[in-house]
């Protein structure tokens, strides 16, 4: 079925189509940067499978740089606006537990030497957009913060690739196939935001 998808799959402009839905969905996360990738995969394995010719279907090396590079300049972008945000930006934090928790634990996660929470974050629903904007907000160095941001959005790009690509493989490269890959990348999502909203530990 992810067959008719061809003149869209089968063309550059799904890198360009990718790279801006993931870039931008730090700002609007209810964009579906996840489930584009993971169907631009799918296509990749069901033209693998069929013998395609190669330019005619994602490179899955490429799809994943694309978005895992998309994923690292949508977080300095947001960082960058929220570290001149000003005044108006910390009112708007203050007001926001979600955020205001965030920047915390964010802080003592970076201080400590550690970014587990930047990689969690990738995976959760907005939890990216909450950790770049509130490192921004926070003034946390970008020596710390943007080599775990990298981190993050190539694990979270090398994950969503995969489960496309494999769920391609070995489930078929139909709606069902992709069906199933959508399910595990929203279940990745949902375990790392209940890790993200259990109350840190007293050191």
């Amino acid at each position: 079925m992810l067959e008719n998808l061809g003149s869209l799959t089968g063309s550059p402009w799904i890198y360009v189509m990718v790279a801006l839905s993931v870039l931008l969905d730090v700002f609007l996360p209810v964009l579906p940067s996840g489930v584009l990738v993971i169907t631009a995969a799918t296509a990749a394995a069901a033209g693998s499978a069929s013998g395609a010719v190669p330019h005619k279907v994602p490179d899955i090396i490429g799809l994943t740089v694309c978005a895992a590079c998309a994923s690292v300049l949508g977080d300095l972008v947001a960082y960058r606006l929220a570290w001149r945000g000003g005044a108006r930006l910390d009112r708007a934090i203050a007001r926001s537990r979600r955020l205001s928790t965030a920047q915390e634990r964010l802080g003592a996660a970076l201080a400590r030497g550690g970014g587990a929470l930047v990689i969690l974050a990738r995976f959760a629903p907005a939890g990216r957009s909450v950790v770049s904007l509130g490192a921004g907000a926070a003034h946390r160095r970008a020596r710390d913060f943007l080599p775990w941001s990298a981190l993050a959005g190539l694990a979270w790009a090398v994950y969503s690739v995969a489960l496309g690509y494999y769920g391609g493989r070995w489930l078929g490269t139909t709606w069902l196939g992709t069906g199933v890959s959508v399910l595990a990348l929203f279940g990745a999502g949902a375990g790392a935001a209940y890790v993200m909203r259990r109350p840190a530990k007293a050191s």
